[in-house]
């Protein structure tokens, strides 16, 4: 298990192998779709095949242990990103409506003026990282954590609770003592935790899913409505991939659309795409290609998500930047969530990586205070480091 976490491939490809599987459980398959769930599962089981033969590793887990963020110059433009994510976030619910108070059904609905906020407090994933591996003070620490982690259930964005649990357990995996098994309790109660909050928010944000009108299998039939909601969420996107590809439709407009900002909307919603159920309209990372491109658009968009995720592993290094981590746990997680709906190919995407170069240029130019002192190096700790009180120099 330790070594397939620190296979790039594994977190592209793992996660679109289960959506496959649990697709062929969830539904008794109409004839041809089985053609689209077979493109996914080849395409996913070659890249992780090259990528097991001739692909980069992350560092080992003692790299992530032994690197210290409190105190550096890449920690003090981090601290100031959060303030300003934070300062973001605290505006979005105070001068609009909060979802979860107010009324659940309007998540989606962005009122003037706070899609710009929405822009800058959606990296609220980010905050608990940054505190986690940034924050000396107990205080900001957990205040980090609390903020990056309310805020998406205020405005029910279950795409931002599972960002920042993902990079939680990541953290908790890669900053273990090494000789230490994984951390598996603790991955665990995240992982349960985003489950349970995933399927109350379901509930809140389009109530009952028994409108939902799909050739749905026993399976699915059996299940209370809570397991419901996790298996339609797994299984929609490659369901609506194979229809597509048997249904042959092709339309270029969303791809442009979804890479080009401005160029047109980016909903899939009301459009002439003929899915099999209206309000069912997600179909993977790699649906716009193949509406494009056909099946090889598809399966080069895949292969592309794979080259991404190498320039993410190359940038992270040895060293362990804490703006390439960052870069990293951006893609891995867009990766993870790639059998759902399109979150790779975005510019929102391209614009977060750009900013961590930026931040991390930044932080490369601030004059190095710990060295200019002659510091010697802090007392080296287990993980996780805010089980641990420090005090502040």
């Amino acid at each position: 298990m330790k070594a397939l976490l620190r296979m790039p491939s594994a977190y592209l490809c793992l996660p679109m192998l289960l959506a496959c599987g649990m697709t062929c459980l969830t539904y008794d398959l109409p004839a041809g779709y089985g053609q689209g769930i077979l493109l996914l599962v080849l395409a996913a089981m070659g890249i992780m095949l090259a990528d097991m033969l001739f692909g980069p590793r992350l560092p080992i887990a003692e790299r992530f242990r032994q690197r210290r963020y409190e105190g550096t110059r890449e920690a003090f433009v981090a601290l100031a990103f959060a303030g300003v994510v934070v300062v973001f976030c605290l505006l979005d619910v105070a001068l609009y409506p909060v979802p979860l108070i107010d009324d659940p059904s309007s998540y989606a609905t962005l009122e003037p003026g706070r899609e710009h906020l929405r822009h800058i407090s959606d990296m609220c994933w980010t905050l608990p990282v940054i505190g986690l591996l940034c924050a000396r003070h107990r205080a900001l620490r957990y205040g980090l954590l609390t903020v990056g982690l309310v805020f998406p259930i205020l405005v029910i964005d279950r795409n931002r609770i599972f960002a920042g649990l993902f990079s939680i357990a990541f953290v908790l995996a890669f900053r273990r003592d090494a000789s230490r098994p994984l951390p598996w309790k603790a991955i665990g109660a995240l992982s349960l935790t985003g489950c349970v909050v995933f399927s109350v928010l379901g509930a809140l944000r389009s109530g009952s899913i028994e409108h939902v009108t799909l050739p749905f299998g026993d399976l699915y039939q059996a299940a209370p409505q809570g397991v419901k909601w996790l298996l339609l969420y797994i299984s929609a996107g490659p369901y609506n991939f194979a229809s597509m590809l048997a249904k042959h439709y092709a339309n270029a407009d969303f791809l442009v659309h979804q890479l080009v900002p401005g160029s047109g909307p980016l909903l899939t919603a009301d459009t002439d795409i003929p899915f099999d159920a209206a309000n069912i309209n997600v179909g993977t990372e790699y649906l716009p290609f193949l509406l494009a491109w056909g099946a090889a658009g598809a399966v080069a968009s895949m292969v592309a998500a794979y080259a991404l995720l190498l320039w993410c592993v190359r940038r992270l290094g040895e060293g362990v930047s804490l703006f390439g981590l960052l870069m990293f746990l951006r893609i891995a997680y867009v990766s993870v969530m790639a059998p759902f709906a399109p979150q790779i190919f975005i510019w929102m995407n391209g614009g977060f990586l750009a900013l961590c170069l930026l931040l991390q240029l930044l932080a490369a130019l601030l004059p190095d205070r710990r060295a200019a002192r002659s510091l010697p190096p802090e007392p080296h700790h287990e993980f996780p480091a805010w089980q641990t009180t420090t005090k502040s120099t």
